[in-house]
């Protein structure tokens, strides 16, 4: 048992500070398999060597995306290691042989839980949503569907289901992101009406969007140029605005 600051400085480095420089990386498996079975944060950094181990020596894990699968929370859209993350997931889910149903009940948990994340996240994850789309076609089912949201009594997705086999996101339709569409943040909303749209064929890069903080976003805003805009059509006459009203007779606006 390691204390979690420990687990968490170890394994930030792990992938390029340790395991290519040792002989036997796989001496790692069984240290990194529990580390990604902890959980949160340590699960999430545990990721990066876990994946040197998969793709470069041949590392069998069969649990693996449904570990992957439950690590989507609330949290994942407001935790520090989010760029890390979203980069790992998008590599795993890049192959075109995942069956379609794990990879909508990736969407679909994804966008309901994008009801509760930050702008700045929003904008990162509705262009990975639409790349998930690009490569795995068979889920377009998911927004095309004979009469939408509005034909469903409700939401067949069960959102508890740990295994995404079992948590009918097939069945679903993406309401979330309909929602998004009224989404206060103006960039935001146009994002997400993207997929109102047939998608182009080409991936959205997402790699300048893993780091925006909301600093950026605010700062962005900032720096507009602000437009004049009218706010009344008819010039004010008296206090209230009429111009008969008894406190025009006792009141100017100067």
């Amino acid at each position: 048992q390691l204390p979690t600051g420990l687990y968490k400085k170890v394994l930030v480095i792990l992938h390029d500070s340790i395991l290519p420089y040792m002989n036997e990386p796989t001496l790692m498996i069984d240290f990194l398999t529990v580390a990604y079975g902890i959980g949160g944060a340590i699960s999430l950094l545990a990721l990066n060597g876990l994946f040197i181990l998969i793709h470069q020596h041949n590392l069998e894990y069969p649990d693996f995306y449904k570990k992957l699968y439950s690590l989507l929370d609330p949290s994942i859209y407001h935790v520090k290691y989010r760029a890390r993350f979203f980069h790992l997931a998008d590599l795993f889910l890049s192959s075109s042989h995942l069956p379609a149903y794990l990879v909508a009940a990736f969407i679909k948990r994804l966008s309901r839980l994008a009801l509760t994340a930050p702008p700045e996240a929003l904008l990162m994850v509705i262009p990975f949503i639409c790349n998930l789309f690009r490569r795995h076609p068979a889920c377009k089912v998911l927004v095309h569907r004979p009469n939408g949201p509005e034909g469903m009594s409700e939401d067949p997705y069960i959102m508890e289901e740990e295994e995404p086999s079992e948590s009918r996101a097939l069945e679903s339709s993406l309401w979330e992101i309909q929602s998004l569409q009224n989404h206060y943040h103006p960039d935001v909303a146009k994002a997400a009406a993207v997929l109102n749209q047939s998608l182009s064929e080409m991936e959205d890069d997402i790699s300048g969007l893993l780091e925006l903080s909301a600093y950026e976003l605010f700062d962005k805003e900032v720096k507009k140029k602000a437009v004049d805009v009218p706010l009344e059509f008819e010039q004010v006459r008296g206090l209230f605005g009429k111009k008969n009203d008894v406190f025009a007779e006792h009141f100017t606006l100067d």
